[in-house]
């Protein structure tokens, strides 16, 4: 019997490591044992044993999970036009603002909606729902939300991703007295290297008003900065980090920019250049831990370590097939709209119906998010061959779909993704993998396979 085990070299010195990509198992070996390994042994025989529930629990990763949160877009508006952004500039500069009204009855009816979705599966476990208002800009829309939030408190847990720029005391003070998670972003260590991507429409400078909210929330325990990763920034990512560990910001995002629409296709770094610079900062951030005893947690980077390490575990549903879109989340656009997710509003394609006269289940059945739900790296070529095919999932669906004309497409960063996965797997080789981890991640997980 042929050994579905393949090697993969992660660049380590002493060991490689051997993976079934239908499971997403991996091991790591002694190079002097590969051979050895592939061809029989006790791991091939241990491993044979459990494969098909190593196969059952990537199945209903994959596939049998029902949506527990919803990204709330409240208005089309933002006060700023960055290259990259994934959203219309007519939508942006004079779009529409959801009115309070709506956005309350549409609470309403998402509340209702997971009352019966998450009891479905049994999956509820006394968890609320995760509603995030997120972007265009919703602090641009800041009344309707603020009442919706504390209208909806006891139905949701509550986050918002903002720009930052309309963070003022009042907000800040509303916002933390709520215990809602605050998400911002910043792109450079100063403010020339911020504005080459992320600027008022007047062109006009953001940076200090960023940093200014991150001063006001340090000692926050659910704060994060996003860094979106451009040409422009891609030096600078170590600064970057440098700036986030000075500021205490317990968790930041070093995102690959998505390049669903043009303009952030005109910023994307070469994938060797991205690997390159990430790692650089990856290293920076363990050397602060080790140095004061404070982590930063990179949440893009550790998800792909759960990936690794505790598949259900992982806390992001991006670097999996299909993605989370219409599986473990969508999104609602401000004119009331269903979309997988806020990637694909202003691609109306994607549209799966109005929430307050078709409802979720229409949406997540609706010929509009099939594409994205059934996107599958099993069906086609180069992830079919990939032995991290289920550590990456070959984000994103709009951003393959936009840029390189289909679902059955890699996304724009496919080789980036490959070193990434090499690169934490090289960490846990070194018993490293804990430092970059939130403190407890394993709390609650059970060790199916371990292998000495």
């Amino acid at each position: 019997m042929s050994s579905p085990l393949i090697p993969v070299d992660i660049g380590h010195a002493t060991y490689a490591a051997v993976t079934d990509p239908a499971t997403a198992f991996w091991a790591l070996v002694d190079k002097t044992r590969l051979t050895e390994t592939l061809s029989g042994g006790a791991l091939l025989e241990r491993y044979r044993d459990q494969a098909d529930a190593f196969a059952r629990e990537l199945h209903a990763l994959r596939f049998g999970l029902t949506p527990s949160g919803v990204y709330l877009n409240p208005t089309e508006r933002c006060n700023l036009d960055c290259t990259y952004c994934y959203l219309p500039g007519a939508q942006r500069s004079g779009g529409r603002h959801m009115p309070g009204e709506t956005l309350n009855a549409s609470l309403a009816a998402l509340r209702d909606y997971f009352a019966t979705s998450m009891g479905r599966d049994g999956a509820a476990g006394g968890r609320k729902p995760r509603a995030i208002f997120h972007g265009a800009e919703p602090l641009m829309n800041r009344d309707a939300v603020f009442a919706a939030i504390d209208d909806f408190a006891d139905d949701f847990a509550f986050g918002v991703q903002t720009n930052g720029t309309l963070l003022d005391d009042a907000a800040i003070d509303f916002l933390t007295a709520r215990n809602v998670s605050i998400g911002l972003s910043l792109d450079g260590p100063v403010a020339g290297i911020t504005d080459a991507t992320r600027r008022t429409w007047g062109g006009k400078s953001v940076h200090d008003k960023v940093l200014a909210a991150m001063a006001k929330l340090r000692g926050y325990g659910s704060w994060s900065v996003i860094t979106t990763c451009t040409q422009e920034n891609l030096p600078w990512l170590t600064e970057m980090v440098e700036l986030f560990h000075a500021h205490e910001v317990p968790t930041c995002m070093l995102n690959t920019v998505r390049c669903t629409l043009p303009g952030a296709r005109g910023v994307k770094p070469a994938d060797g250049g991205m690997a390159r610079a990430f790692f650089a900062a990856l290293d920076r951030t363990h050397a602060l831990y080790r140095e004061s005893g404070r982590k930063l947690l990179v949440a893009n980077f550790a998800n792909i370590l759960l990936a690794i390490l505790a598949p259900t575990a992982r806390r992001l549903m991006c670097d999996i097939s299909p993605c989370g879109g219409g599986r473990a989340f969508f999104a609602l656009a401000a004119d009331g709209s269903l979309y997988p997710c806020s990637e694909f509003i202003g691609l109306p394609r994607f549209n799966g119906g109005k929430l307050l006269e078709d409802g979720v289940d229409a949406a997540l059945a609706s010929a509009a998010f099939r594409p994205v739900v059934t996107r599958d790296v099993d069906t086609f070529e180069p992830c079919a061959s990939c032995a991290i095919r289920h550590f990456c999932g070959s984000p994103c669906p709009a951003e393959a779909h936009e840029m390189n004309g289909g679902m059955a497409r890699t996304g724009a960063f496919c080789d980036f993704y490959k070193a990434q996965v090499n690169y934490a797997l090289r960490l846990i080789a070194d018993g490293k993998a804990d430092d970059y981890l939130w403190d407890g991640w394993d709390d609650g997980t059970e060790t199916t396979f371990h292998w000495q």
